[in-house]
């Protein structure tokens, strides 16, 4: 039996609040041998609080021993096999603006990058352009055209963007053209298959004609494309689990995963107060409250110890407004582990912890990775963290009899 199908069977309904907090890239390693972690440095004396009343773990993105990408990592988080429902990030970076996919349609998230006279990247972010410069350039994309294919470029934040095209004959499966390092060209865009060939042409033409606009630039003078995906399917949370959900979430790749799995995205918020202004302002709107974090990540993968170490520390002061709205479960997790050490996601379980009336607290009186290994959760799959959740908040029902 699917887990889905499960939930539909068991699902009551009642008047409970959970809160998912998620930390984008929570998870970290030591610098050195013997030395503490990010989130081990940090201070965190409400999350170390909320630790002396609840239990924790280590929750398995996928599988052991994968590193998983923010899509896969967040469907887990949301009780999706991220094996069964395989979402590309172009798919979820357009959905995320609002862009409306229609079947047949091929979406990828693009990344400005700089190259040099050698056609080398130089740096894969271009300098993580800020919105102001990177929306022009994107937009001045929109001049790209290709015989057959309809072309929608759409700017989202820094240095991403969108592109969608759409025609007969597209497939989705096409290999990223980032090579996730420097000093080395971009590569040219592949199909996975016999039904993607045709895309991979007209990626390799799209890409070429933007070099050529974009080439003035001094920062943005080329772009990668990643996450070749058409428009998934998926159950929503009503269906699965009968709760009004709600999505907080600043950047918009997280806000079309939301989308996808039928939450509300609410609010315009840009920083972490004004997320929880929102929380408070819809708090007796929804059942299921989704707030994610980012910055947590981004200084991971710049390899920033300290400044991740500060967002950590950030993340924590927050904590007493969401706990002042007495959420009857509270989850703190991340999606992912993002070391600084290793400046990209790993395949390293996440710190998890979940706080409720009714939980079996752990003797911990910390949160940390340390403390999570050892912790009444154990290790487990990221995917049975909503069952976790909704038995916690009284809205599973007995199986059997």
């Amino acid at each position: 039996m699917d887990i889905h199908d499960l939930t539909r069977e068991l699902f009551l309904t009642n008047s409970s609040k959970i809160v998912m907090l998620v930390a984008d890239g929570l998870g970290g390693l030591p610098m050195e041998v013997g030395g503490p972690t990010e989130l081990e440095a940090a201070k965190t004396p409400n999350l170390d609080a909320l630790a002396k009343r609840g239990v924790q773990g280590a929750s398995i993105p996928v599988k052991p021993g994968i590193a998983p990408g923010s899509g896969p990592g967040h469907l887990g988080l949301f009780g999706y096999d991220p094996l069964k429902y395989q979402i590309g990030r172009g798919a979820l970076e357009a959905t995320g603006i609002g862009f409306e996919l229609k079947p047949g349609d091929v979406a990828i998230r693009c990344n400005f990058c700089t190259i040099d006279a050698n056609g080398n990247i130089t740096d894969r972010r271009a300098g993580r352009i800020s919105s102001e410069e990177s929306a022009p350039l994107a937009i001045s994309l929109r001049q790209v055209k290709i015989p057959g294919v309809e072309i929608f470029v759409e700017p989202v934040k820094e240095h991403r963007f969108v592109v969608v095209f759409r025609g007969e004959g597209l497939g989705g499966n096409v290999f990223d053209t980032d090579p996730q390092k420097t000093g080395v060209p971009a590569l040219d865009p592949r199909p996975a298959d016999a039904a993607s060939a045709k895309t991979a042409e007209v990626a390799k033409e799209f890409l070429a004609q933007a070099k050529k606009i974009l080439a003035g630039h001094p920062k943005a003078n080329y772009h990668t494309m990643r996450g070749f995906a058409g428009k998934p399917a998926l159950p929503s949370y009503k269906e699965v689990y009968g709760l009004k959900a709600a999505a907080i979430a600043v950047y918009p790749m997280y806000k079309g995963l939301a989308r996808l799995v039928g939450m509300d995205v609410i609010g315009k918020a840009h920083t972490l107060a004004e997320q929880i202004d929102v929380l408070e302002q819809a708090w007796k709107d929804y059942d299921f409250f989704f707030l994610h974090f980012k910055y947590t990540d981004s200084t991971g993968e710049d390899g920033n110890f300290a400044e991740k170490v500060q967002r950590i520390e950030e993340l924590d002061s927050i904590l007493p407004r969401i706990t002042g709205l007495k959420p009857d479960v509270l989850i703190v997790t991340g999606d992912h582990s993002t070391p600084s050490y290793l400046k990209s996601h790993s395949w390293h379980p996440v710190p998890t912890l979940l706080v409720s009336d009714c939980c079996r607290p752990d003797p911990q009186q910390a949160f940390n990775e340390s403390t999570c290994i050892t912790g009444g959760l154990g290790h487990f799959e990221a995917q049975y963290l909503m069952t976790l959740a909704l038995a916690n908040a009284g809205r599973l029902g007995k199986y059997g009899a």
